[in-house]
């Protein structure tokens, strides 16, 4: 049997290009989620929940394998991210920022095994393996592209997103910006980090 691979077996959801923007209807997903607040590059609590978030996934890939007989491949880091105050985004006041950091999961993975893993990846005493959460989300029609470079400099993409794609096809947005980080910033020149910008929206009226 292949192995599973998100990023390739739901290519329209992973490979949007940098072009411009294109509409995409997601399904139903179930992910490993850790909520949290503050600064992504200071707070202990981001660091905490990503690490809690890979010891659980690799966990559940091990446990698939060898109660399901079914392999796949850790999917990449995912965000959504809010503020109180929107405008936090485009300063770049991170402290204020809200966040949920997640990583999807494959069809087959139920909370029973979800559960079993928590147990395995408890053992290398992960703070924030107690706030992880395995839930089902599904986003509906959203809108994305592809960002090339610097996580500080996705603004004017954002604005052009806001400010001139949706109002030019009649839409709002609704539910929380959404990020899937193709790359690992601790290997990846800043120049060449690929960030999938998604954001679901709805008719304005």
């Amino acid at each position: 049997m292949q192995t599973y691979d998100v990023k390739r077996d739901r290519r329209f959801l992973y490979a949007p290009t940098a072009d411009d923007f294109s509409m995409v209807d997601v399904p139903e997903i179930g992910f490993l989620m850790v909520d949290g607040h503050g600064d992504p590059n200071a707070a202990p609590a981001y660091r905490e929940a990503v690490e809690a978030l890979y010891g659980c996934s690799y966990a559940v890939r091990a446990l698939a394998k060898a109660e399901l007989g079914r392999a796949h491949i850790v999917a990449p880091l995912e965000g959504l991210w809010s503020a109180e105050d929107l405008g936090v985004f485009l300063t770049r006041d991170k402290g204020a920022w809200d966040w949920t950091m997640m990583i999807a999961q494959p069809d087959w993975i139920t909370p029973a095994l979800v559960d079993e893993a928590v147990v395995v990846a408890g053992r290398k005493h992960l703070p924030a393996l107690d706030l992880l959460r395995f839930e089902r989300l599904t986003e509906g029609r959203c809108v994305q592209i592809l960002h090339c470079g610097s996580y500080d400099d996705e603004g004017p993409t954002l604005a052009r997103l806001h400010d001139v794609f949706l109002p030019a096809q009649g839409l709002v947005p609704t539910g929380r910006h959404h990020e899937i980080y193709l790359s690992d910033p601790r290997k990846t020149a800043t120049a060449r980090l690929r960030t999938v910008l998604r954001q679901p929206v709805r008719p304005a009226s």
